[in-house]
């Protein structure tokens, strides 16, 4: 909606004119909708200047001292043309090599090539594509994984043994462990195949809890590996750093612990 400044100032000067005619600064300025300090400002701008300062005023401030000057935003401009591949991090050391008394930081110098279109934004060479997946029915495959930052009532804070049916999203282990142990880990998951049956496979991360494969000098067999195999169980193991591989167990840990640290 366009506003005429000329029309915008007559309506101030109305507001202005009735409080310095006596009527009450509050009356006045909830009939013209504003405050009473903003009907302060412009009574005392008529004061001092008359009509010209019942218009609007620009909020840029009057002077900006740590300004860039001119003649370094043009040398800055002129090392990124001649040098394409320099950043903002090397033309800012450039910069200090010159001896200049307040040399620009690198921040400031990658607003400067911003500000003239001499920086785009990269994109990504291979963007990451997530597919959805999940098993076609539930007991065909179960996550597993343990999360942290469970407080007791002690004041210690102690892990849990997560666990959920891929297919159903049905949590099957949610076991507190107050020393995360490969022993408890294992009891938490023989204690749910006991009550809801054994799963066709299970996926879980590399923590040594689960696996031995990365022991050194030589892979080991650990306890819930054994537990697997003995009642022909397909142990999946995540690829190193992919938490979307156990997205599902990752969700539910995630409402787990907003719910005990910031209960509803």
């Amino acid at each position: 909606m366009v506003v005429d400044v000329q029309q915008l100032a007559e309506y101030r000067y109305r507001a202005v004119r009735e409080v310095l005619g006596g009527s009450p600064i509050g009356e006045v300025a909830a009939r013209y909708g504003t405050s009473r300090q903003t009907l302060h400002s412009w009574r005392r701008r008529f004061e001092q200047e008359g009509m010209p300062g019942l218009l609007d005023r620009s909020w840029r401030p009057r002077s900006s001292p740590t300004r860039l000057s001119a003649e370094v935003e043009a040398e800055i401009c002129e090392l990124r043309r001649r040098h394409p591949r320099w950043g903002a991090r090397r033309i800012a050391h450039e910069l200090v090599g010159r001896g200049l008394e307040s040399a620009p930081s690198r921040a400031t110098v990658h607003r400067v090539l911003s500000r003239n279109g001499l920086v785009r934004a990269e994109e990504q060479q291979h963007p990451r594509k997530y597919r959805r997946w999940q098993r076609e029915a539930p007991m065909r495959l179960w996550q597993m994984d343990l999360v942290g930052g469970v407080p007791l009532a002690d004041g210690r804070e102690c892990k849990m043994v997560t666990g959920i049916d891929d297919h159903s999203r049905f949590v099957v282990i949610a076991s507190v462990a107050a020393v995360p142990s490969a022993r408890a880990v294992c009891s938490a998951f023989i204690a749910a195949m006991r009550r809801f049956g054994v799963p066709f496979e299970v996926l879980t991360d590399n923590g040594k809890q689960f696996t031995g494969r990365h022991t050194r000098p030589q892979r080991v067999e650990v306890l819930f590996e054994r537990i697997c195999r003995e009642n022909g169980v397909t142990q999946r193991l995540t690829k190193p750093r992919s938490p979307t591989t156990t997205g599902k167990i990752e969700r539910f840990q995630c409402a787990t612990r907003r719910s005990v640290v910031s209960p509803a």
